[in-house]
């Protein structure tokens, strides 16, 4: 049986944001870094954080690229060494919280950032030496406040994952006044990368019964206020929905996600300007149809409970009617229908899928896919 495994301290609420220095004393950091980017800056999510300190925030580090890379980590870990710093604050979307994570290994560990990376084996060298990281999180779709793991961008060129309880945040302070800002196309596909979280790790056959029931909660919130949240970002409680949607996506990420994410991340290696929620949202509807087949989701009857939670009151055995339900969202949110609308080329799909194979979250598939299988899944998302 997998490990099950909930470390993180979670704060749901508005005005969570102002806990941050209860939380940073609780958790022994004193002298923190705080990781963001120049759009949670400009859009005021930064100043409500280091408000909490008054007239003397911590240092600041702002320059999180959309895709965090070795690069970027070794910046912000001149400025932890600089400053003495002892822990890290990621306040920003899914990019902030890996770059935080990146720093908290490199600026404990020595070597290269591939040497911990999960696909060549360096999980185990991720050492209780990790700098303690609270996350604050300003969009509702990645989880990574609360999950054990991080992407990025090594000094190779590749986006590898990387995997530890030691990288889980001690706190994640989920404050929803962060999101009211967020716009309609970036709370879509934000929102789509959430609802993709719980069910990919809903549909996984690993045996992790609260992560199933953790999942399909969060399925069930998401897919009812994600619409509402686009309509009107100062839904309060469409955005409170959503961020429970994206923390428990998180919280069940540790059993395992699938070919959903084996290719989104194959295919954001080939083109960095592609967003990582909205190539989820895509590519989910062909992913649905493929594992419907499963052994464990036929047994289990996990199609049935995806539908139940999303209100759909029935499914067909192949999977068409979540994801017929699922291109009805897309549509209904304004996102692409398929990848020919992000510019993805059938040129890339050989690589694409050399990439998928090799990722993380392939072997964690219900249905382990083939190359001829994923070159169909690809070309039906096209």
């Amino acid at each position: 049986m997998p490990l099950i495994q909930y470390l993180t301290q979670i704060h749901l609420e508005y005005g969570a944001v102002a806990l941050l220095p209860q939380e940073c004393q609780r958790c022994g950091i004193l002298r923190p870094l705080v990781i963001s980017d120049a759009g949670v800056r400009a859009a005021g999510g930064l100043a409500l954080a280091l408000a909490a300190w008054g007239a003397h925030p911590p240092p600041v580090f702002a320059q999180t690229p959309p895709n965090p890379d070795e690069a970027a980590v070794l910046r912000a870990v001149e400025v932890y060494r600089a400053h003495f710093c002892d822990g890290l604050i990621a306040v920003g979307g899914g990019a902030c919280m890996d770059l935080a994570k990146g720093v908290a290994i490199a600026a404990t560990h020595p070597g290269p950032l591939k040497t911990f990376a999960t696909i060549e084996g360096g999980s185990l060298s991720i050492s209780k030496a990790t700098a303690p990281v609270i996350a604050v999180p300003t969009t509702a779709g990645t989880g990574s406040e609360v999950a054990r793991g991080a992407i990025l961008v090594v000094a190779d060129g590749r986006k590898l994952g990387f995997h530890s309880a030691e990288l889980m945040p001690r706190a994640a302070l989920c404050d929803p006044e962060l999101t009211l800002s967020l716009p309609p196309e970036l709370t879509a596909a934000t929102g789509m990368d959430a609802i993709a979280h719980c069910m990919e790790t809903f549909m996984s056959a690993a045996v992790n019964p609260p992560a199933d029931g953790i999942a399909l909660d969060g399925l069930r919130r998401g897919w009812s206020h994600l619409e509402r949240a686009c309509r009107n970002g100062l839904d309060r409680e469409a955005r409170w929905q959503m961020m429970s949607c994206s923390l428990q996506g998180g919280l069940a990420l540790q059993k395992g996600l699938g070919c959903v994410h084996s290719l989104s991340h194959a295919l954001a290696n080939l083109d960095a300007s592609l967003h990582h929620g909205t190539l989820n949202a895509v590519l989910l509807p062909a992913v649905l149809r493929f594992n419907a087949s499963a052994p464990s989701m036929q047994a289990e009857w996990r199609l049935l409970r995806m539908a139940e939670a999303m209100g759909l009151g029935h499914c067909d055995p192949a999977g068409h009617t979540l994801a017929e339900a699922v291109q009805s969202l897309n549509q209904r949110l304004g996102l692409p229908a398929g990848l020919a609308e992000l510019g993805v080329d059938p040129s890339m799909f050989e690589r694409a899928v050399t990439g998928a194979m090799a990722d993380h979250c392939h072997r964690s598939n219900p249905r382990l896919a083939t190359r001829e299988d994923y070159l169909a899944m690809l070309a039906s998302s096209l």
